[in-house]
């Protein structure tokens, strides 16, 4: 071939990958703006009423006082003229530190590209300053507190939402990365976002790396028994002898249960057994579309009720331990105050970890809450509609949008990663279903109404509740970071519930701080504040301890275990055969 033709080849070669370069280009910001409106849309409450109106309030306010107005533009127009300078004089060569910086926490501009080109280190400030300028308007209004804290939590979204990392073209991390690879990651960012799309959420971890059964939830054991609602296991004992009272491990239904057995080195289900427990544990069904209509007495009655009696027919105990995870606290919380009422005492001391009884400070989730909202649901859902479980995942998801929405877009779809094999966020994305009458009431009589603990209030199964009745010897597990649930809120607890109570605070949130494995040694915890003041009080008289809360709690079950028997020889009993090997069923059916 000649070298005119070898060279024509060669620019049709590269005119034909830039081309295709380009069309993919072309797609993926198509792709992602999609994807930036869908979230805009049905993230965030952008078209709602009530939201355009605060923010009408707010500039009325804002005008009310256009002197002050006036200066905070003049002062974030005099700052954005000072970055502009600094920047100028870095140009020019000499020395001098950024204007502004993120935030410790923010890992969205950590990478060296956004400070070693000066364009994009520009543009990163300007955004800072213009996020903080924008989220100060809201916080210095005269605006109520409630409708400051709503619009300040609306306000972080958008702004959120806004950054110039979250885009291919103001994200010099993402055009690197194409350059380098000659447009690789553009493809593959592309090839993401369409599975994305269609399994109707983002991927968090590599989900080809996991699997119910294989790596996850592979503590030995049985379903010893199943009804409609859920499946009951009891775990093989691994210890010469366990204690006489079984523990029952009621975990959310809000989610599956196998946050408390993802794998050996993290099982707080395994710890358990190896501590010398016979334990059991409730595996709630992923509601399918018939039991719709299912309600939260059924969720006592039919469930843990039925679970109770199961543990007592299978081990002759005559009283165990039990432990409630979130809303399954809340669960076990009602039935046990029931139990009362009915004059029984099968169960001896009662664990609850990062769970509210009382709902007078929920937290940013808060935000979403409204008498119209908690009607709507009512009307949406009253007549049996299954609540979808993604919506519930995307909801929470977004109280921390950019550690568990924005980053793995931008890693997703902008770098075309595939993420990192992480079992905590596969469990994260598993979302579950849940009756849509008995979520109706939840809403209701605990985010809204506050009736858990208004005695007398609420008629559970045929009884009038009140927790006060419960008297037993209680640890309570609140997370630092929470959330979820403020661990302020967990600490009011201490208010209804009457016997002997041991608060404890774990250091991160709500999953993290909880499941905190022994043999890691990671993080800390308080433990032995004064419980008769505020939580503020509580904390400045606390120990802190270094490690894992699990170990704390291991001795604190030993002392109300009983006394030490031989294991049974085999799980079940002849009444109870088991049904099929852990984790059972229930657990694998996943939302599609």
């Amino acid at each position: 071939m000649s070298e005119r033709g070898a060279a024509g080849t060669a620019q049709h070669s590269a005119g034909q990958h830039r081309r295709s370069s380009d069309n993919l280009l072309d797609q993926l910001q198509e792709a992602q703006a999609r994807f930036f409106r869908d979230f805009m849309d049905n993230a965030t409450p952008a078209q709602n009423a009530d939201m355009v109106a605060m923010y009408q309030s707010l500039m009325q306010q804002l005008m009310q006082d256009p002197q002050q107005l006036l200066q905070q533009q003049a002062r974030y127009t005099q700052e954005q003229f000072q970055l502009w300078l600094n920047w100028v004089t870095q140009q020019a060569g000499r020395e001098s530190k950024p204007y502004i910086e993120p935030d410790g926490g923010d890992r969205r501009f950590a990478a060296p590209e956004w400070s070693t080109y000066p364009v994009f280190d520009y543009l990163k400030q300007s955004y800072l300053l213009a996020a903080r300028f924008t989220n100060d308007m809201v916080a210095q209004s005269a605006l109520d507190a409630e409708t400051k804290k709503r619009l300040s939590f609306y306000t972080r979204q958008f702004v959120d939402a806004w950054s110039p990392s979250n885009f291919f073209h103001t994200n010099p991390e993402a055009l690197k990365a194409a350059l380098d690879s000659n447009g690789e990651t553009l493809g593959n960012g592309l090839r993401n976002f369409l599975r994305d799309l269609e399994q109707g959420r983002i991927s968090m971890t590599d989900e080809s790396r996991f699997e119910v059964g294989r790596n996850l939830a592979i503590t030995p054991g049985a379903v010893v028994y199943k009804n409609d609602l859920f499946e009951l296991l009891q775990y093989t004992p691994t210890t010469a002898t366990v204690a006489e009272r079984p523990l029952l491990i009621v975990p959310p239904c809000i989610n599956k249960y196998y946050i408390l057995d993802l794998q050996p080195e993290n099982s707080f289900v395994k710890y358990a057994v190896d501590q010398g427990n016979t334990v059991f544990l409730v595996s709630w069904r992923n509601t399918p579309p018939e039991l719709g209509k299912t309600t939260w007495d059924d969720y006592i009655d039919k469930g843990l009720f039925q679970a109770m009696d199961a543990v007592q027919a299978i081990t002759g105990a005559k009283q165990m331990n039990a432990l409630g995870f979130c809303i399954g606290g809340a669960l076990l919380s009602c039935a046990l105050a029931i139990e009362k009422v009915r004059k029984k005492n099968r169960v001896a001391s009662v664990t609850l970890l990062t769970t509210m009884l009382e709902y007078t400070d929920v937290g940013e989730i808060g935000v979403y809450l409204d008498e119209k909202f908690v009607n709507n649901k009512e009307a949406e859902l009253k007549a049996g509609k299954v609540m979808d479980g993604r919506e519930l995942a995307t909801t929470f998801a977004s109280l921390r949008a950019n550690d568990l929405i924005w980053f793995f877009v931008v890693n997703n779809y902008l770098k075309g990663k595939t993420p990192d094999a992480f079992d905590l966020l596969y469990w994260n994305s598993d979302s579950t279903n849940l009756p849509g009458c008995m979520y109706a009431w939840y809403l209701r009589n605990t985010y809204w109404e506050d009736n858990l603990v208004k005695p007398g209030k609420l008629e559970i199964c045929g009884s009038k509740l009140d927790l006060g009745k419960i008297n037993l010897p209680t640890y309570i597990l609140a997370t630092r970071e929470d959330h979820i649930v403020p661990w302020h809120t967990a600490y009011c607890s201490l208010k209804h519930l009457t016997g002997d109570l041991t608060f404890v605070l774990a250091a991160s949130g709500h999953i993290a701080g909880v499941i905190n494995p022994v043999s890691k040694n990671k993080r800390n915890y308080w433990i032995g504040g004064p419980q008769e003041g505020s939580h503020h009080d509580w904390l400045a008289g606390a120990e802190s301890r270094p490690g894992s809360w699990w170990s704390n709690w291991a001795e604190w079950l030993k002392a109300h275990g009983g006394k030490q028997v031989t294991p049974p020889a085999a799980l079940g009993d002849a009444s109870h055969p088991p049904i099929e090997a852990a984790p059972g069923s229930y657990v694998k059916v996943r939302i599609v």
